[in-house]
């Protein structure tokens, strides 16, 4: 008998970010962070655990899917299958509605979502923090795609209490992230690579040293509504993460000429009274947060920039779902 499953779940932008691990194997991250599920933006996945699979499949986008991504989701598979107490072989079928690879954290929905359809279809029935502590393992920032709205991971000491929770749901604050696209090309080093390299820039310790103090910012401007307050404490925490990938060895540069324009009229459009702020994540493209009321014109501004290739709006999210 086959057993099968389809979740949806949303990627999330992260105001204040996860970039580096106490332990890589687990994805302990070396601190905490806050992020927002993008509502218009998912991942649907549906898992069929089948008797006659020698191995595990997976289709991407319509393609059939080896190499490294395979392993990766066979790898998770395994931590299910161990979970459930299962030995069948799975079929994956995954697909998105936004670019992958580019920075705008499809590894997070696509792990939140598999991790849900994967557990489902293989009889079980975890808990809100069961299933981010489940995601985590496939893709750090799925564990905050698992919860609604805004939403902040705690470092916690341990796997059993490094976990995503909620802490304001979607209708809380009506934001808008205009993605300016820049780059549709697959970037060269992915996320996980990335993170295991942050603790070889010397600007990593004063950065997490610091990053208490941050959180505690950015989680009071989310439930106070303060934008301003917002703006400052997400576009600092953004240059703090990049500035520890360029001085990382190897160095990461993820930024393109583009991606500083857009930054910079950002900031130019804040200093003219239309409030809006930028944060960027592992990739070229950049994340314009506003309220949703100014987001159309604020995306006519960005999207009239050289070099943007495309403008993506949405609102915010909710927690990851079976369909």
């Amino acid at each position: 008998m086959n057993l099968s499953a389809t979740a949806l779940a949303h990627p999330n932008i992260a105001f204040i970010k996860y970039w580096g691990n106490r332990d890589d194997a687990l994805r302990l991250p070396a601190s905490g962070s806050i992020s927002m599920n993008l509502g218009s933006l998912w991942t649907r996945t549906t898992v069929t655990f089948r008797p006659s699979l020698a191995a595990d499949e997976l289709i991407l986008g319509g393609q059939p899917t080896t190499g490294p991504a395979l392993e990766r989701v066979a790898a998770f598979l395994d931590l299910v299958r161990g979970m459930a107490g299962l030995d069948q072989r799975a079929a994956v079928v995954s697909e998105n509605n936004f670019p992958m690879g580019t920075g705008i954290a499809s590894s997070a929905s696509a792990f939140a979502a598999l991790a849900l359809a994967a557990t489902r279809a293989a009889g079980l029935d975890l808990t809100e923090a069961e299933l981010s502590r489940l995601a985590r393992r496939g893709s750090g920032s799925a564990c905050r795609s698992i919860p609604g709205g805004f939403v902040e991971w705690l470092a916690g000491t341990d796997d059993r209490d490094s976990h995503a929770i909620s802490i304001a749901p979607p209708e809380h604050w009506n934001l808008a992230d205009c993605i300016a696209v820049v780059s549709r090309a697959h970037k060269a080093i992915g996320s996980a690579r990335g993170n295991a390299l942050a603790h070889t820039s010397p600007f990593q310790a004063a950065r997490l040293a610091d990053a208490p103090r941050r959180l505690d910012l950015c989680r009071a401007a989310i439930l106070q509504r303060d934008f301003e307050a917002l703006a400052a404490v997400t576009e600092l925490d953004s240059d703090m993460m990049h500035a520890v990938m360029m001085t990382s060895t190897p160095a990461l540069f993820y930024w393109q000429p583009a991606t500083l324009a857009v930054m910079q009229a950002v900031r130019g459009l804040r200093a003219a009274g239309l409030p809006a702020c930028y944060t960027v994540d592992a990739g070229p493209n950049v994340h314009v947060l506003c309220e949703a009321a100014r987001a159309e014109e604020i995306a006519h501004h960005i999207g009239s920039l050289p070099g943007v290739e495309e403008v993506i709006r949405s609102g915010v999210g909710g927690a990851a779902r079976l369909v």
